[in-house]
Formats: C-alpha cells, sequence, structure tokens
C-alpha cells in the first residue's frame, strides 16, 4: 500500500498507460481521478475500479478544463498528492511533411498539457506542504527516431520542463520526475499495426528497438510510474527514468 490515502489524478486515464498506471494505483491505496478526453473511457475504467475512482473528461490543451479537473478534485478530496500528466499521442511526418495545424493541435497537448497540469496543481501542492508530479516523456527525449518530428519535439520538451521545474519547486517538497517508456504494447500502436502492410514484420522492426527484443507492457511502465510517485522515491526529482528494455543504452 505505497499510495496508501493519496490522492491522485491521471490524465489519458481511459487507456493503455494511463489506464495500467490507474489500476496500479488504486491497489497501492490511492483514491484517482481518471481524466481522458474520451469521457466514456475515463468513466469505464473508473467503474471497473470501484469506489476509489472517478471518471472525468478532459481535454488537457484546455485551460479551463485542467483547472476544472485539479482545482474539483482538491475541493472534493481536501488535498491533491499527485499528477500523472500522461495525456499525449504522436503523429507521422518530418519537418517538411507535418503540418503547421498538425504540429501546434500536437504541442498543445503533449507539452501545453503538461504545462497545464504543473500550473493548477503546484500551488495546491505548495500549500498543503507536499506533491509528486510524474510526467510521461519517452525514449524519444534522449534519441531521435524516423519520421516523428513533431512527437520527439514534444517528448525532448517534457523532459526538460520536468528538470526545470524540480529545480523550481524542490523548497516546496515537490517531486517532479518522469518515465520515459520504449515501444509499448498500447491502443496506439495497436492502430499503427493495423494499418500496416505487414503487421508482423513492423512489429519484429519495432521490438528489435530495444535491446531485450520485445516492446513493453502498459503494466511496465505502471510500475515505474507507482516508484516515482510513492515515498520510495523520495531523493528523486529532475530525474527521467528509462523503462524502455535498454534501448537508450546504446
Amino acid at each position: 500500500m505505497r499510495l496508501k490515502d493519496k490522492i491522485a489524478i491521471i490524465t489519458g486515464g481511459g487507456s493503455g498507460i494511463g489506464e495500467a498506471t490507474a489500476r496500479r494505483f488504486v491497489e497501492e491505496g490511492a483514491t484517482v481521478v481518471v481524466a481522458d478526453k474520451n469521457i466514456e473511457s475515463a468513466e469505464r475504467v473508473a467503474a471497473s475500479l470501484g469506489q476509489s475512482a472517478r471518471g472525468i473528461g478532459c481535454d488537457v490543451s484546455k485551460s479551463g478544463d485542467v483547472k476544472a479537473l485539479i482545482e474539483d478534485t482538491a475541493k472534493r478530496h481536501g488535498r491533491l498528492d499527485i499528477l500523472f500528466n500522461n495525456a499525449g499521442y504522436g503523429i507521422k511526418g518530418s519537418v517538411v511533411e507535418t503540418g503547421e495545424d498538425d504540429w501546434d493541435a500536437l504541442m498543445s497537448v503533449n507539452v501545453k498539457g503538461v504545462f497545464l497540469g504543473c500550473k493548477f496543481a503546484i500551488p495546491i501542492m505548495a500549500a498543503q506542504g507536499s506533491g509528486a508530479i510524474v510526467n510521461t516523456a519517452s525514449t524519444t527525449s534522449r534519441v531521435g527516431i524516423m519520421d516523428r518530428v513533431a512527437y520527439v519535439t514534444s517528448k525532448g520538451a517534457v523532459a526538460a520542463m520536468t528538470r526545470a521545474m524540480a529545480l523550481d519547486h524542490a523548497h516546496q517538497n515537490i517531486r517532479i520526475n518522469a518515465v520515459a517508456p520504449g515501444t509499448i504494447e498500447s491502443p496506439y500502436y495497436t492502430e499503427i499495426l493495423k494499418k500496416a502492410p505487414d503487421p508482423e514484420a513492423l512489429r519484429q522492426s519495432l521490438a528489435a528497438r530495444q535491446p531485450m527484443n520485445r516492446m513493453g507492457t502498459p503494466l511496465e511502465i505502471a510500475n515505474a510510474v507507482v516508484y516515482l510517485a510513492s515515498d520510495e522515491a523520495s531523493f528523486c526529482t529532475g530525474s527521467v527514468l528509462f523503462a524502455d528494455g535498454g534501448w537508450t543504452a546504446r
């Protein structure tokens, strides 16, 4: 029960890593607000977790949505102990091929969404004297991949923002870290595989990115998030924890 009696918010909690983390948080004793742009997905996950979870619709690119999510949670529960800024997505394309509107939309979710979550959560955590924030970065915050320039850029920004915020708020007993997943068996990659001319060949190439020669699971990333959110990581702030099957060790 490493998160016993903690109040947590997870964005992008309706599927994949977010859903797996919501389940692990509840198993560890937390009360969880599952937030997702798709409110049906958020409510589905929350309903499966019983009275320890609640599902809410939230578009993390919209300041009003994020402010309401965080302030309403703190008001309802009297505090906010953990924020997992997980919502995000990727698009295909080089810098030449990526449309300006597509670039702006992705940055509004992947980067601005983290900014807004922290902007509204940190004052609440500072007032209560403690808090833990975990952001979802990526192995691409350290290494480049082809044909994903917007995504790679956004995750580099998340890692840099994590380090900067950690320094700004360490004196307030607020720890801010990031998890950096490798290639994960998530709904995002499931859709990519469905559209591939040769799904099995693509799966093998995705697995080969990692020296462990397989894709990771949402549960494996959720376990890393539990650690960063818990008191076991009490001396960790400004860290980016790579859970990538050895990808960045090369």
